[in-house]
């Protein structure tokens, strides 16, 4: 069962402004930043970014880790960062900002950022692998990690792959770093009352189904500019695949190799205080139809 680690009342804490939920830097007793980020009341998003992080380690992943967390009552996720000492963060919107017409500003509708783009700018040569991760021999270049992040999102229907969702790093000298992945929250059906879960799961209604329900994830990705629609998290990674072609079928590979015993694992360790049986019943069959609808994909 996963531990739900206690933040000590009095931490010294340095709030974080970025995004929208609350959430503050802290130091734990080892003299590590950590980040403590409370998932918003009504949701799962809490045990859906924790069971994300384990999802990630499954298919060797970079990956932000996250643990269960409590402070001063409230509940939420802790992640150590990951950024290493002398390194700095930078985000996919900072980065595109330099882009004539980007709209870096926003957030969500933002039709420049599209599939090619973000692969075009986490491929760039001087761009290096993420940092403390195995190096697969078909890589050859830091997109094709990326590649692997965009078939993490339409597995788990993570829909905020927005530019404020991934990263490089600035090491000393200037180096450039892709960021593993993070912030995963907004996966898993997580916003689902367990009413709806219950009927998606056994209703006759086709239209209402967990099939269904699993095709209307929304990427935050567009196929181009002049698109009217984001792509569906799929069409990403089908897009994707499109210019890495050899990255996309090494972790399609990965999905097969992954027991789904071992997904299983980690929900009966997540504890029911966190999420429900119902919970955990419907982002399993999340879990199997979209391993299904990848592994069924030709790329």
């Amino acid at each position: 069962m996963y531990e739900i680690n206690k933040i000590p009342d009095d931490a010294p804490i340095q709030f974080e402004q970025l995004g929208t939920k609350s959430k503050f830097w802290f130091l734990n007793d080892r003299g590590q930043r950590v980040l403590f980020k409370q998932g918003r009341p009504g949701t799962g998003e809490n045990w859906a970014e924790k069971a994300c992080c384990e999802i990630c380690a499954l298919l060797d992943l970079p990956h932000a880790h996250y643990e269960l967390a409590r402070w001063k009552g409230q509940n939420g996720v802790i992640s150590p960062t990951f950024v290493n000492k002398g390194f700095r963060l930078v985000l996919g919107n900072e980065i595109l900002a330099g882009v004539e017409g980007y709209e870096s500003e926003k957030t969500y509708r933002v039709r420049g950022h599209t599939v090619r783009l973000v692969l075009t700018v986490t491929g760039n040569v001087e761009v290096q692998m993420p940092p403390n991760c195995t190096v697969p021999n078909e890589f050859t270049l830091a997109s094709d990690f990326f590649v692997g992040y965009l078939m993490l999102d339409a597995l788990v229907g993570n829909q905020d792959r927005h530019h404020e969702n991934w990263g490089l790093m600035i090491g000393p000298e200037a180096g450039l770093y892709l960021a593993p992945t993070f912030d995963h929250a907004a996966s898993l059906g997580r916003n689902e009352s367990d009413e709806a879960r219950k009927d998606r799961l056994t209703t006759a209604d086709k239209g209402r189904s967990v099939e269904v329900f699993v095709t209307r994830a929304k990427s935050v990705l567009y196929k181009s500019p002049k698109s009217e629609k984001p792509l569906s998290t799929l069409e990403a990674f089908i897009e994707a695949a499109r210019f890495r072609k050899t990255a996309a079928q090494y972790w399609l590979k990965k999905l097969a190799e992954v027991s789904f015993l071992d997904i299983e694992e980690v929900f009966s360790n997540i504890p029911v205080s966190e999420a429900s049986e119902e919970a955990k019943v419907f982002a399993l069959k999340m879990l199997q139809l979209n391993t299904k609808r990848l592994l069924d994909t030709e790329v």
